[in-house]
């Protein structure tokens, strides 16, 4: 009994040492039993103690998220801000050393701006975040700015049906060509014109009147090259097949006689060809701002450095890429001119712009005519024609400017040359191109470096060159009556007319002749 009383004894004074929860303890079940909630049923209480919580939001699981990610990153930014003060702003750091010096003396300097801060603001914390705005302000005005209204619209490419003439070449290639001026048997005067990079047939002297050409008699014949506008693809075009092309027109388009060419920026390239390989066929050359391959091997250290630190960035990238990784070259082209929409000028062809070619090209009537003009070049949309066009301006043209200049050649080699000339003269004759070579370059043109003309007048010495002051690169041959009649001028003499066939045929006047003719006003010679 006293065990028992003693059991009972330890058991009710542990239960003293517990607050009484409110829980009745039965024998039966063993488990403590709650009591009743009141106006609740019994099911109730059973649904309670078998439900599970609902789920987290979403919404609160993504804040939460964000915070901690915040306070990771102010951290980490504590932590970085503590190494670079440990490390990099300390008064022995090498940064320290060397720009603690000047960073002081511009802080000083500009010590007066502090005094607009209030009173409670440290400038080295308040400028950092002055400076932060201001540029976040120039963004977003400048965003602003490429969304207004006033802003004009781009303007998309057009196709346009065909409506060139064109002529089967004798290798089946046919070769899209426009005539402008007088008749073939009325012309005194044949021009041939290939066009320049991101041009066509259109170009030749943007701008010329018909009155002009009857006026001097003058017959005007421009072509597509090969894969330009209407003409057909060359397989493996160069230079040589570009000169034939040149000479199988002529005889198509009815020339009889010797004709001249005009080359206008990089479509010289091709007028310097054929004076070298169909030069019997050509009575003259008129250049206006011709251009030269900047790999030219003959060129000095001088015009090299003209050449290339006149040149912009992109130009340079623009002849690497052709000179190393052509096929490079037509993403870029699709990008600009072949994506279907129209640019710049100065944008697609990567040239800067003299003052006299900025208000040329801000005109109404020098717009409509760029976007005919490359609508009609980009016809056939395919971007191999501009990458072999590209590849020909920085390639090895097979010969070099100087093959043309006049010079007395004497063949003397071999033993039967040799013996005879001891009883009598070398047989000798002169080499080159005979005919005169006129080219007028502006002073103001931005787009060909100074460099690729003082080649051209140093290696050509019997070529006239035409010097314009504050003329452009596009301003002298676009929309200028003045500018046309002046290159007639000097090339024809006075005007004469178409000729008459009662009276006029046979009095072409000679090539000596023409040499002879005085030049326009104002044109000088280097």
């Amino acid at each position: 009994m006293a065990e028992v009383r003693g059991l009972d004894t330890w058991r009710e004074e542990l239960a003293s040492l517990v607050e009484d929860p409110g829980m009745i303890y039965t024998e039966e079940i063993g488990f403590p039993s709650l009591p009743p909630f009141a106006d609740q049923k019994p099911t109730a209480v059973a649904e309670s103690d078998h439900g599970t919580e609902p789920p987290e939001a979403l919404k609160e699981q993504v804040k939460e998220f964000l915070k901690s990610w915040c306070e990771m990153v102010l951290e980490l930014g504590r932590g970085c801000r503590d190494i670079l003060q440990q490390t990099v702003v300390t008064e022995d750091s090498f940064i320290v050393q060397r720009l603690g010096g000047p960073v002081a003396k511009v802080s000083s300097r500009l010590s007066f701006l502090n005094e607009f801060l209030p009173e409670d603001r440290d400038p080295i914390h308040a400028w950092p975040v002055i400076f932060f705005v201001f540029i976040l302000a120039l963004a977003a005005l400048n965003l602003n700015g490429g969304h207004d209204g006033l802003a004009p619209p781009v303007k998309k490419v057009l196709v346009h049906p065909p409506s060139a003439s064109r002529i089967e070449l004798p290798d089946g290639r046919h070769l899209a060509y426009r005539a402008m001026g007088v008749p073939a048997d009325k012309a005194r005067f044949s021009f041939i014109a290939p066009h320049s990079f991101l041009s066509s047939r259109l170009g030749g002297i943007p701008g010329v009147k018909s009155s002009l050409l009857e006026e001097f008699g003058v017959r005007l014949v421009t072509y597509d090259l090969p894969g330009f506008g209407e003409s057909d693809p060359h397989p493996s075009r160069n230079l040589n097949s570009s000169a034939f092309d040149m000479l199988h027109l002529a005889d198509a388009v009815g020339v009889k006689d010797k004709f001249w060419v005009l080359g206008y920026s990089s479509g010289s390239i091709h007028a310097w060809a054929a004076l070298r390989h169909v030069s019997h066929k050509i009575a003259g050359a008129a250049m206006v701002a011709p251009m030269i391959s900047p790999y030219e091997p003959s060129l000095t250290k001088e015009e090299i450095q003209s050449i290339w630190g006149e040149s912009l960035p992109r130009r340079k990238l623009m002849y690497y890429l052709a000179r190393r990784l052509p096929k490079l070259l037509s993403s870029f082209y699709r990008r600009s001119f072949l994506s279907g929409k129209h640019g710049r000028i100065e944008k697609w062809m990567s040239v800067s712009l003299g003052r006299r070619d900025e208000i040329l090209t801000q005109g109404a009537t020098f717009e409509d005519f760029w976007h005919r003009d490359v609508e009609e070049s980009i016809r056939q949309g395919n971007a191999k024609p501009y990458i072999e066009e590209a590849v020909l301006q920085v390639s090895n043209w097979g010969f070099c400017l100087a093959d043309l200049q006049v010079q007395r050649k004497c063949y003397t080699n071999g033993i039967f040359p040799w013996l005879k000339s001891l009883y009598s003269q070398a047989e000798c004759e002169l080499a080159g191109f005979l005919g005169p070579i006129h080219i007028w370059q502006g002073m103001d043109d931005q787009a060909l470096p100074k460099g690729m003309i003082d080649h051209i007048s140093r290696v050509l010495p019997g070529a006239t060159i035409h010097n314009l002051p504050n003329e452009g690169h596009f301003s002298f041959i676009f929309f200028c009556d003045d500018c046309h009649r002046q290159i007639f001028s000097t090339l024809f003499g006075s005007p004469q007319g178409p000729l008459d066939q009662s009276t006029d045929e046979g009095e072409i006047p000679s090539e000596g002749e023409m040499e002879e003719k005085p030049l326009a006003t104002g044109a000088t010679k280097n």
